[in-house]
């Protein structure tokens, strides 16, 4: 599918999952690179940045949130040229769609502020890191609600949740991970299509990607934590539940044994077959129960 933008003299033409057809008349259109074209007809499992002529051919995946989509990332391919800015991705992604209501409203209220496609490549790509601070606050807010409930004495529901939380950390860095080697090969490549300013706008985009790994490093050490604390409480909670047992075994092993010396039937055993002897025995295996219950909590096991 094809969606075309336009603001003064700049043309944005937004790809999604494009047919052969569609790349090829967009390759006579904008005079791409036939490499270029070919490898929009399909994902591609690396990021890169690439100048073919007067054309910066970047391609950039983004983490996905898992509740909405399959993939822990999704890829977009950009054709920044002087004049126009070509899209391509394989799923919906939000952030695009705003940006795409923004560029409408300030096309017709003539606003617009882009001179050139790597004016308006450097707004977008700003929005996809101002989104995924966005998703940054929601992991926050996660955590919040993890630390909150471990203390409240749920941890072993916890051990669940924080994996959880910290797989779609693991996937946001580990899609992340490449991006600042390409926006820092961005700098020259710009530099040569759309002049020595675009070194400007090219670091500020490093700028905003370095605010959200910070971000996110800031997370994994707050799940790292939370995840030490939860092992910590589940370790002492084991090791009260097998103390607590442990006394119990110690208590009952030497009350069965006076109750199988008692129970002896012995020629001249003391208290079997006297009147009361039930009740006799019953004393003393609670006198023993007490002394060893006295005893436990003097030495501060109980």
């Amino acid at each position: 599918m094809i969606t075309r933008y336009a603001q003064r003299n700049l043309t944005w033409v937004d790809l999604v999952a494009p047919s052969t057809a569609e790349v090829r008349g967009l390759m006579a259109e904008f005079d791409l690179d036939p490499v270029v074209a070919q490898e929009l007809t399909s994902p591609s499992p690396k990021s890169k940045v690439e100048r073919r002529g007067n054309l910066l051919y970047l391609v950039l995946h983004f983490p996905a949130m898992r509740a909405t989509h399959s993939r822990p990332e999704q890829e977009i391919d950009f054709c920044v040229g002087k004049n126009f800015l070509i899209t391509t991705r394989y799923s919906n992604i939000d952030p695009l769609h705003s940006f795409a209501k923004a560029f409408e409203v300030n096309s017709v209220l003539g606003r617009g502020g882009a001179e050139h496609g790597g004016h308006l490549f450097v707004g977008m790509v700003r929005d996809l890191y101002h989104s995924l601070l966005s998703e940054c606050d929601r992991i926050h807010e996660q955590l919040e609600e993890v630390e909150d409930r471990i203390f409240a004495g749920r941890e072993r529901e916890m051990v669940a949740q924080i994996s959880v939380v910290g797989r779609i950390i693991h996937d946001f860095r580990r899609t992340l991970e490449p991006h600042k080697l390409m926006l820092e090969s961005l700098e020259p490549h710009g530099e040569k299509i759309f002049g020595p300013g675009f070194s400007y706008h090219a670091r500020g985009i490093v700028g905003e990607y370095e605010r959200v790994r910070h971000t996110l490093e800031h997370l994994r050490e707050w799940l790292s934590e939370l995840r030490e604390t939860n092992n910590s409480l589940l370790s002492t909670k084991q090791n009260d539940i097998m103390k607590n047992l442990t006394i119990m075994a110690f208590m009952t092993f030497p009350l069965a044994l006076i109750v199988s010396l008692l129970s002896i039937n012995a020629k001249h055993n003391p208290i079997l077959g006297s009147e009361y002897d039930f009740w006799i025995i019953l004393g003393i295996l609670g006198l023993a129960a007490l002394c060893f219950f006295g005893f436990f909590k003097y030495k501060k096991w109980l």
